[in-house]
């Protein structure tokens, strides 16, 4: 038997931009109904940087004061250590927002708060352990979704359908969408070490590569950036990762040794976009719109920016009656230009990321440059912090 649900706006895949997609259309009395294929938020090597802009859009929410009881780390600047010399990247400290600081948080716990505020809603559905698999179309408008729950076969209908699925989308192949983009330099490797009392770790390292650690309070999460395609998870491959990691921060090679292959998750990085992300019906947003690169965290807060501004453009829309492809033009349009200039400056830094230096090689000139004009961090803290393009609800 196949169970059927009348909702609003069906929203595919549980993660940031949908579930505050969900959170600010209940806000116009908006019925939804989120779709997530996996039964928890509990997956690890996840984009967990909250900037001071979605820390304002979650004060919007009323949502700040409860974030903050999360377990969460504070980083007022983001630094960085060119073999032992340390610099400032990006400066928070003078951002017009509430808190200037970016935010470190599991995303499950993020994902939590979010859902959880959701949940007290009425108008509000989350169907966890739900795969979607198929469109149910109108002539050429689509008008819902098909796939298969706990309880078996379902489909749900409603006058719009978001993607918010990520970058691996089925549901946006089916529709149609084909992203174009520029292949990429790089490959991340995630991964975890033990921490002892009292170790520390400069947020970025780089030299010879580039290292990111988290402080994750029990271990350090590392992410490892790599030239594209150069890991395979053979012998010779974590050799010359550990090789690498010791020549960038001699500290971290007693940590890393215990290391195996099987311990590491290859995250194969992509910069595209859609050129259209919508169709009569549909409309894409987050990483099924525009896959980011790791680089400044940004991806996570990009995407709520989307969902954000969907909400704002298209609530007072479904709340009385069925958005027009005009009306889903308008998110595309509100928010392209972002997306290009965050991209076009991530394919910048993909050669500078991947480098081979050695370590009495002079510092690169973007490196330089915040070195010599410290001023020059509160610029690169503005673009991080906030975005291209801030959204308020």
């Amino acid at each position: 038997m196949t169970t059927e649900l009348t909702t609003d706006c069906a929203i595919v895949g549980g993660g940031p931009a949908g579930l505050v997609l969900a959170l600010a259309l209940l806000r116009h009395g908006i019925r939804v109904a989120v779709l997530e294929k996996h039964a928890d938020f509990l997956r690890d090597f996840r984009g967990d940087t909250i900037h001071p802009s979605t820390q304002d859009l979650l004060a919007e929410l009323g949502l700040l004061d409860e974030f903050l009881t999360r377990p969460h780390d504070d980083m007022p600047r983001v630094t960085f250590s060119w073999y032992g010399t340390e610099l400032t990247l990006a400066d928070f400290t003078r951002l017009p927002t509430r808190r200037k600081v970016m935010t470190f948080m599991p995303q499950w716990d993020f994902l939590d708060l979010i859902a959880d505020t959701a949940a007290q809603h009425p108008e509000f559905t989350l169907l966890r352990s739900t795969r979607v698999d198929g469109l149910i179309r109108d002539g050429d408008r689509i008008v819902g979704i098909t796939g298969t729950g706990p309880g078996g076969d379902f489909t749900v209908r409603a006058r719009l359908v978001v993607d918010a699925s990520g970058r691996d989308s089925d549901i946006r192949a089916e529709a149609g969408f084909v992203p174009t983009g520029v292949a990429s330099a790089m490959d991340v490797l995630w991964f975890r070490i033990a921490k002892t009392a009292g170790e520390r770790y400069p947020f970025i390292q780089a030299g010879s590569g580039l290292i990111i650690t988290i402080d994750r309070g029990d271990f350090f999460q590392i992410a490892h950036v790599i030239p594209a395609g150069a890991w395979r998870g053979t012998d010779a491959d974590l050799a010359a990762m550990k090789d690498r990691i010791a020549r960038i921060s001699p500290r971290m090679a007693d940590a890393i040794s215990a290391v195996t292959a099987s311990d590491v998750h290859l995250l194969r990085v992509r910069l595209e976009r859609l050129r259209r992300w919508f169709t009569d019906g549909m409309l894409c947003i987050g990483d099924s719109a525009h896959a980011m690169s790791p680089a400044g965290g940004v991806g996570i807060n990009l995407a709520i920016q989307d969902a954000v501004a969907t909400a704002r453009i298209l609530g007072p829309v479904l709340r009385d009656g069925t958005p027009t492809t005009a009306d889903l033009r308008r998110v595309q349009r509100r928010r392209n230009w972002p997306t290009w200039i965050t991209q076009f400056v991530q394919r910048r830094l993909q050669g500078p990321l991947i480098a081979e230096r050695a370590p009495d090689a002079p510092l690169p000139f973007p490196l330089r440059m915040l070195r010599d004009h410290p001023r020059l961090t509160h610029v690169t803290g503005r673009f991080v912090g906030l975005g291209a393009l801030p959204e308020k609800l």
